[in-house]
């Protein structure tokens, strides 16, 4: 059999007046490429004589979560790195991924109401710059705190989530594009409340033995992909990601304009009587999750942080970032170990 090359067929992509050609601006450095970095190349077969070039379109870049290019970070967003420990109660590490700014976010409020055994602890994964996860970060506490005093701890699930929406529906009214997953942690009255909207995931170490009190809001999960299409959206995957619309792949969070008919923040909650064998809660970003498994996590913490007589939280956080980062995560990580046993 003999191939024969059709000059027709080779210019139909090199063609001028073809509608599908343009170009592209390059994207800033640091903005991930949407569905990976596979790609098919092209080619200019030999055959095809040279034509005079059609005007460039210049298109505006979109990141793949839906927000406007970012405009270059400030010297603090660049941070590397962020660690803070507090004698025992919690420590948190944040490390930047190959972003250009650090889009995690934590906020740790101790000494709740001048009460050394009620606490707020929440860790937030920016996606589509940093914004959202500042302002959740700034106003989620307060806002479940004042749902929970108004129930007088009744309905506590219920308080949570309406603090969760409430501070979305603050977040859209700034008109700022981007988003942000949320994992939370309220400690009141011997109870362990957990809640969580989007993929930070928390677990808890019992006696050695790693439980998930979270679970991860993606468009792959049954659920969450007939929530959609109900809706009227659709999932689908690109280069092994599920995604809502093509586009953003998680399903729950704060923020997400553009997608708020499909994205919501209500989050899911758990509530736990805190035990004798409640050791430490550990919150973390994606980051963390999507290289290290939750019962590795337990087993690398635990012995920094239990039975030893000056626990080294700050440590434990550290070795678990450097983990996954070696196992090739290029994604922000923030991870915050909490320990539970003073609230016991």
């Amino acid at each position: 059999m003999t191939l024969t090359h059709s000059p027709s067929t080779s210019s139909l992509s090199s063609s001028p007046s073809s509608p599908l050609r343009f170009r592209l601006q390059k994207p800033p450095s640091g903005l991930n490429r949407a569905c990976g970095d596979g790609g098919a190349g092209t080619s200019t077969s030999p055959t095809v004589s040279k034509r005079k070039r059609p005007a460039r379109l210049d298109i505006p870049v979109m990141s793949f979560f839906g927000a406007e290019t970012p405009t270059p970070a400030a010297a603090g967003e660049r941070r590397e790195e962020v660690e803070e420990e507090r004698d025992g109660w919690y420590s948190v590490y944040c490390k930047r991924g190959r972003r250009e700014a650090m889009e995690d976010r934590y906020s740790a409020v101790v000494n709740l109401q001048g009460d050394s055994k009620q606490a707020f602890y929440g860790v937030f994964d920016g996606h589509g710059g940093t914004k959202a996860a500042e302002f959740a970060a700034e106003n989620l506490d307060k806002n479940i705190l004042d749902e929970v005093g108004r129930t007088d701890g009744e309905e506590m699930a219920e308080a949570v989530k309406y603090g969760y929406l409430s501070t979305d529906s603050e977040f859209l009214k700034e008109d700022i594009r981007g988003g942000t997953c949320c994992v939370t942690a309220l400690i009141k009255k011997g109870n362990l409340v957990v809640s969580n909207a989007g993929d930070c995931r928390a677990v808890l170490s019992r006696g050695g033995i790693a439980e998930a009190l979270t679970s991860d809001h993606r468009p792959s999960r049954e659920d969450e992909k007939d929530r959609i299409e109900k809706l009227g959206g659709y999932v689908d995957c690109c280069h092994g990601v599920w995604r809502i619309q093509g586009s953003l792949a998680v399903s729950r969070g704060i923020g997400d304009r553009h997608l708020k008919q499909w994205v919501t923040a209500e989050p899911e909650t758990k509530i736990l009587k805190i035990e004798p064998n409640f050791e430490f809660l550990i919150l973390a970003s994606d980051g963390l999750w999507d290289k290290v498994s939750n019962q590795e996590a337990v087993d690398i913490a635990r012995p920094l942080c239990v039975g030893i007589q000056k626990p080294e939280l700050l440590s434990a956080c550290k070795k678990l970032a450097t983990l996954s980062i070696s196992r090739g995560s290029t994604d922000d990580i923030s991870v915050m170990l909490i320990q539970l046993g003073r609230f016991y």
